[in-house]
């Protein structure tokens, strides 16, 4: 041990101390990193068991993470999100349209039942800008109110509108020779009012309306599994009352002003490219149609005084 020490350069006792004890000294297996996200994953576990079976995408993570604090980067949280998620949505290719072209519009149901969910969805091929109103009926009723609302909500009237074979859409297709279906009577009235033209997807090929189809699932995955977990924790329901209350804000501030995938550019700032050459929103036409209210003279019941003066006169 003193020849040990001498060539080490330190103290019997330690060396007698590193034979006693072969661990002495020794660095165990070293733990993972400390990150950004270390004080924001019982969180994230906590939305994650909310949302169950579905999921939340890791873009809205990252915003509500964002609110509370986190100042990381999307990549990090991903990678920490994938071992939990199960399966990615599959790539669609879809067909691009000049701006004030098309709009697609569909129905999709959230929920069934006693008390139903349903939303209906109208996406401009151009800009991917879309309008969202929920409402508990798939009737022609609340299609033509909601179109209505859309068309006003977009600022202007496409040339047409892609819609699927529904029964509250068409009432026989093809009734009157190849491509002239028998419109049901709401919507062909609507048409005429707005200034569109119907159009039918090709039976059994949803995906001819993509757009819109592909945002049906971003709907849900982005915005209802959020505020349904949201609102389950505080003992709350998803109703359409609750939902079109905060629908509008997230379309605009969250759907409508991100950079779309596809398009690579913001929804809202492709829609100043489609107003400029679509038709005047139903708004707008009625109040084009409404005349100004014009101030109606009326005649006065006063005399100049100076006929006064000579009625005072005549009486004394």
């Amino acid at each position: 041990m003193r020849e040990i020490a001498r060539q080490l350069g330190c103290s019997r006792n330690t060396v007698r101390r590193y034979l006693r004890d072969q661990k002495a000294g020794r660095y165990g297996p070293r733990g993972p990193p400390s990150t950004k996200l270390e004080g924001y994953k019982d969180y994230l576990l906590e939305r994650v068991d909310q949302a169950r079976p579905r999921w939340i995408p890791a873009t809205v993570l990252l915003r509500e993470i964002r609110e509370l604090g986190y100042t990381g980067k999307i990549s990090q949280l991903k990678a920490w999100l994938m071992p939990l998620k199960k399966g990615e949505p599959e790539a669609v290719v879809r067909f691009e349209t000049l701006p004030g072209k098309q709009m697609q519009a569909d129905f999709t149901w959230v929920r069934r039942g006693r008390d139903p969910l349903v939303a209906l969805v109208a996406t401009l091929g151009y800009s991917r800008a879309t309008f969202v109103k929920f409402g508990q009926r798939e009737d022609v009723t609340a299609l033509c109110e909601g179109l209505r609302e859309a068309l006003d909500y977009f600022g202007g009237v496409p040339e047409h509108v892609l819609f699927d074979n529904a029964k509250t859409i068409v009432i026989e297709r093809d009734a009157y020779g190849a491509g002239l279906h028998r419109w049901n009577d709401r919507l062909l009235e609507l048409a005429k009012e707005c200034g569109f033209t119907s159009r039918l997807c090709r039976p059994y090929r949803a995906k001819t309306k993509g757009k819109v189809e592909r945002f049906n699932g971003y709907l849900k995955g982005s915005f209802l599994v959020p505020l349904a977990a949201r609102l389950h924790a505080t003992g709350l329901k998803l109703t359409a009352e609750v939902a079109n209350a905060h629908v509008r804000r997230w379309l605009d501030e969250v759907a409508n002003a991100r950079v779309h995938a596809t398009t690579k550019a913001v929804p809202l700032r492709r829609l100043a490219e489609e107003r400029a050459v679509m038709l005047p929103a139903p708004v707008l036409k009625a109040a084009a149609r409404t005349p100004l209210q014009q101030p109606i003279p009326v005649e006065s019941l006063q005399h100049p005084l100076a006929v006064y003066d000579a009625l005072l006169e005549a009486l004394a």
